[in-house]
């Protein structure tokens, strides 16, 4: 069912990379000078660079199983060769809904409005992504900036961004819609304020590219939390436990 996306070297270097980025942009921020770069289509370019890239992230949270089919790799269990994903788990016979299993363990992953399961993180990357789209779409087509509060605003990104990195160690479903929304946001406000304060468009394609680097790292992260959770559970009667107990060693929290 779950699968480690990465080893844990690869892992390990992605979230390195991801802090190693952001200070990047933090010192960038701090000693930048904008001086007003004269190429005319900028904003529009950058903003539809990151539109397309909100655009891609709504789409995968609608298509999971998708985008973890591509982010993961090693062989297919037993279970993922069968044409209605089914497992005992726990000797329910629950049944795996999107990306996350009928398990008390993961309760503090979905929520439910009228009967149906959501997935908090999911709910919040969607609700997050369309409120990105809109504030790109104020600010790199309708010229609406941000004055004198870039700097500012490039730290409360910062916030967002590793708030969304560290999410999977939130314990409250409702926070954990929040925090994913929060961090898709984030990305849009360190990318507005590099923008305001540097005026580049090479800076701003730079953090374009790390906002899908921090997205991909985050997915990841996810998914090693989620195989994390199966493999240290303790309940001797679930059938996946038991399927996969020859399989590989959890990965140790960094």
């Amino acid at each position: 069912m779950f699968r480690v996306p990465y080893g844990s070297s690869v892992l390990t270097f992605m979230v390195g990379a991801s802090f190693f980025g952001l200070l990047l942009v933090v010192a960038l921020a701090s000693s930048s000078h904008a001086e007003g770069e004269s190429f005319l289509w900028r904003k529009p370019l950058v903003g539809s660079l990151f539109g397309l890239v909100c655009t891609f992230g709504i789409l995968a949270v609608f298509f999971p199983k998708q985008c973890s089919a591509v982010l993961s790799s090693g062989k297919k269990g037993k279970h993922e060769n069968r044409d209605v994903d089914v497992s005992a788990f726990h000797g329910t016979g629950s049944i795996v809904k999107g990306h996350h299993p009928d398990c008390r363990n993961f309760s503090d992953h979905v929520f439910r409005v009228g009967g149906r399961r959501f997935c908090a993180a999911c709910t919040g990357l969607l609700l997050g992504g369309l409120i990105a789209l809109v504030g790109a779409f104020l600010y790199f087509f309708v010229d609406w900036g941000v004055g004198e509060s870039g700097i500012q605003v490039v730290f409360v990104g910062v916030i967002g961004v590793l708030s969304g990195l560290f999410q999977f160690k939130v314990k409250n479903n409702i926070v954990r819609l929040v925090v994913n929304c929060f961090f898709v946001f984030g990305a849009l406000l360190l990318l507005v304020g590099i923008d305001g304060l540097v005026q580049s468009v090479l800076a701003d394609l730079y953090v374009v590219a790390l906002v899908v680097f921090w997205l991909l790292t985050r997915i990841s992260l996810s998914q090693w939390n989620n195989w994390r959770i199966c493999h240290t559970c303790n309940m001797e009667s679930c059938e996946y436990r038991r399927s996969d107990k020859d399989g590989a060693k959890p990965l140790s929290s960094a």
